[in-house]
């Protein structure tokens, strides 16, 4: 059969990017307390086309997903890439793959358990030469105004927000780690399922430890540096959003760090 995709295109426009994008996929990852977590991945891939091709090969993405997808470790995933990358021929590969990973969580004081949802990335890119891997993880925090609390006789406002990391490293870590961190770094985490007690209880841990958006950037950032890791990470943002309760806009705050700039 006549391959149109390879045909020689005459325009002499190279493309950055050239893929599928928002494949949805049942996809196996690493989970710490059942071993594997079954999911569903949505992924972005892509590979650069030289100008003198027509197109690239579309299928062969979703081939080469599907023998990744039941084991979709992060190691896996640079691997998938460079197997992109060569089967298509192309200079370098790129990909996103985010998906819901989910972590059975007990209320503090009942211990009732109910899954919480957190939303997960993978991301990179493969030449030749180099692979970079880029893990994002967004955590549903609460936060207490301090503001709020230093000028008001009784109470204090209080919202949900949402913590945004990207990290990018070479060793392994769990996901859950980096959960686990940035709900220590709120006022307090967030539940699925809480009873009275439950309620009682987090409402007063929040209100003694109230946080700024700028205090929950500052306190993750921290934390990531002293991440038990080897070799650490070498480069990481965080983000904090305040969906707040008496303002009519958010509060935020982020920070990056570069290991490279570090040493300079």
């Amino acid at each position: 059969m006549i391959d149109v995709q390879n045909q020689k295109d005459e325009r002499e426009i190279p493309l950055q990017k050239a893929g599928v994008k928002g494949l949805r996929y049942p996809i196996r990852v690493l989970d710490r307390a059942h071993k594997i977590q079954h999911t569903t991945a949505s992924a972005d891939l892509f590979v650069n086309l030289p100008h003198h091709f027509k197109g690239t090969h579309m299928s062969r993405f979703v081939e080469i997903f599907r023998d990744y997808a039941k084991d979709f470790s992060m190691k896996n995933f640079l691997a998938m890439l460079e197997k992109i990358r060569e089967n298509l021929d192309a200079e370098r590969s790129f990909g996103r793959v985010s998906f819901p990973f989910f972590i059975e969580k007990k209320a503090p004081v009942s211990g009732q358990t109910g899954m919480m949802c957190y939303e997960c990335a993978y991301e990179g890119s493969a030449d030749a030469e180099d692979k970079s891997f880029y893990v994002s993880v967004e955590v549903p925090v609460t936060t207490v105004c301090p503001c709020s609390k230093a000028i008001s006789e009784y109470g204090a406002h209080n919202q949900r927000g949402v913590v945004r990391i990207r990290l990018r490293g070479t060793s392994f870590f769990w996901l859950e780690d980096i959960i686990l961190l940035a709900e220590e770094a709120a006022s307090s985490g967030v539940y699925s399922l809480l009873k009275r007690s439950d309620e009682k209880f987090v409402t007063e841990r929040a209100y003694d430890n109230p946080r700024f958006v700028e205090d929950l950037v500052r306190e993750v950032y921290a934390a990531l540096k002293r991440f038990p890791i080897e070799p650490p990470f070498t480069s990481f943002s965080v983000e904090a959003e305040n969906f707040e309760s008496i303002h009519n806009h958010n509060a935020y705050a982020c920070a990056e760090y570069d290991l490279s700039s570090e040493r300079c």
